[in-house]
């Protein structure tokens, strides 16, 4: 009997439970695959479930959670943080704080937590009086100066007897001999005065030594001949300037007529610097300039270079303004004088021109009606100007980020001058209005700022103003130098004010928040009694339970030690 059982059992064994464990095992993995499948639709159901039951904390109609640090953020759950200081929020009505206007000028406001500041190398500046240049480059040629071209001709009729400068080319030296002309009626005007000399006749005498010089001949020549007594049948031409032979005419033998060319003589120690200026550029020049004249001065400093002297700046002046514009290029041309020692710069060489003035310089320049052409702020020889990298250029304005206080930038709309340079070579604008002097601006990082700006508010939550959702994701921060902030936010005040600050110390709503901790203390008076609050949302608070609020303004003044202990403030 005992044996049948024992079989029987055997046989459930094998035929139910076994298949049944294996069954078992089959259906735990499954399960574990179908988990693993449908894995990102289980977790988007349990955030869906813990939202549903989040939303069933929403508070009544008619109000809101809001961070008192930072209160444009709000949020309909009690459970949410601030996404820039991660605070806990307070509960307020809706409606009771609206967002700080932007102040004149202004074309908006972003509040950066430390970590996005120092992720965007931000860096801030005072605005200050600092020395600008403006520099005009352009390209010009070479040319002679038409005042030191000097054309030899023969003043009276002969045959060329000799050529002595028988080359073009060749460089002579004023008073050097370049031909002798054989003359007959050089022989004439000689004798007439040989005979006026032995005659004592003053009046022929006169006359025939006016001839002589008249063709060239020099005192000394002439004493000379009268001292000798010999009638002399040759005349020398001598050149009348330093310089080069530019063209020689005549040759040997050849017969020429009175005011025949002879040759043509170029002096080099100076020379002209034609160049081409932009349309955009003739604002720069008044209309006095259009003659300078040869010893006039102005404000621009003139400095041309060559191919064949990279290295050296040669020094000059702008002499001349043309009076027409070319219409084809659209051009003014201009010209510039330039001392040549060595006579290392050639007619027809190419060369760049810089053209240089301060701007200080430019303020005198006036329109037709009186008014200043650039209404610069100048100091001495100074001008409130800002560089290049604190512009953002929108093509329709020009905005500057200005820090306001730690973490919050202000665009502001400003009006700028035409770019020019530092003393360092760095791009800089002249500053005619928008922003001051002492003003704290972004130097470095203004872009990735002003991009902040521009985000979808639904990205934004990080930001001031932002109206993201409550769940976005909390990113790692830098704390703030908090004493530095309270310090600066402080100083905003007036001195009177700032002492009653100070007799404070902390928000006269919110526990354990110092004044000046989130921007500028607001001033209020409660019965008689000035107070302080942290920021905008405190406000309302306080005045809305003015007897909590005098009971913890009592508080504040008594200078309970524990109190500021437990706030973290020195007593």
């Amino acid at each position: 009997m005992e044996k049948s059982s024992s079989n029987n059992l055997g046989w459930l064994q094998l035929l139910v439970l076994t298949p049944l464990a294996r069954l078992r095992f089959i259906l735990i993995l499954g399960t574990i695959g179908l988990v693993l499948a449908k894995w990102d639709m289980l977790v988007a159901l349990g955030q869906k479930w813990t939202w549903s039951r989040q939303g069933n904390e929403i508070i009544g109609e008619g109000f809101e959670y809001f961070c008192p640090m930072h209160p444009t953020f709000n949020s309909e759950k009690k459970n949410d943080k601030c996404p820039i200081c991660f605070m806990g929020l307070s509960k307020r009505k809706k409606g009771l704080v609206s967002p700080d206007a932007l102040p004149p000028g202004a074309v908006s406001r972003v509040q950066l937590t430390p970590y996005r500041v120092i992720l965007a190398g931000v860096k801030t500046q005072p605005v200050s009086y600092v020395q600008l240049i403006k520099d005009i480059n352009t390209v010009g040629t070479v040319e002679f100066d038409e005042r030191e071209l000097k054309h030899v001709a023969a003043r009276v009729k002969g045959r060329i007897e000799k050529l002595v400068v028988n080359q073009t080319g060749q460089m002579v030296h004023q008073g050097d001999e370049l031909a002798v002309l054989f003359s007959p009626d050089m022989i004439i005007t000689v004798q007439n005065l040989l005979d006026a000399r032995r005659s004592n006749n003053p009046g022929l005498e006169k006359n025939s030594r006016e001839r002589l010089e008249l063709w060239g001949v020099g005192p000394i020549e002439i004493e000379k001949i009268i001292r000798d007594g010999v009638p002399v049948q040759r005349i020398a031409i001598r050149s009348p300037i330093n310089g080069h032979v530019l063209k020689k005419y005549p040759k040997e033998g050849q017969y020429v007529e009175e005011g025949g060319p002879l040759y043509d003589v170029a002096n080099l120690e100076r020379v002209w610097v034609l160049a081409q200026l932009y349309e955009d550029d003739l604002g720069f020049f008044t209309p006095i300039d259009h003659q300078l004249g040869g010893d006039k001065s102005n404000h621009w400093r003139v400095f041309a270079t060559s191919r064949s002297y990279p290295e050296e700046k040669f020094p000059g002046s702008l002499s001349f303004i043309y009076p027409h514009v070319d219409q084809e290029s659209r051009t003014l041309s201009v010209r510039f004088e330039i001392a040549n020692p060595g006579n290392r710069l050639r007619p027809g060489m190419a060369t760049k021109v810089q053209l240089q003035a301060n701007a200080s310089d430019l303020a005198n320049l006036k329109r037709a009606d009186g008014k200043a052409l650039f209404p610069l702020q100048i100091k001495g020889d100074k001008v409130l100007s800002i560089t290049e990298e604190s512009v953002i250029d929108t093509g329709s304005s020009k905005v500057v980020y200005k820090q306001e206080s730690a973490g919050v930038f202000v665009g502001v709309s400003v009006q700028l001058g035409p770019r020019m340079r530092l003393p360092n070579g760095e791009s800089a604008f002249p500053v005619y209005s928008g922003i001051k002097e002492g003003d704290e601006i972004v130097t470095q990082g203004s872009f990735l700022i002003d991009a902040e700006t521009r985000l979808n508010p639904a990205l934004g939550s990080i930001y001031f103003g932002g109206t993201g959702s409550g769940r976005a994701t909390i990113r790692p921060s830098t704390p703030n130098d908090e004493e530095a902030t309270i310090a600066a936010n402080l100083s905003k005040l007036s001195p009177s004010d700032k002492k009653l600050a100070l007799e404070q110390l902390l928000c006269a709503s919110q526990e354990n928040s110092k004044l000046g901790s989130m921007g500028v203390p607001i001033k209020f008076t409660i019965e008689g009694q000035t107070a302080f609050v942290c920021c905008e949302g405190c406000l309302n608070e306080a005045k809305v339970d003015s007897a909590k609020t005098l009971t913890r303004l009592k508080m504040l003044k008594s200078k309970n030690p524990a109190l500021k202990e437990k706030a973290g403030v020195a007593p």
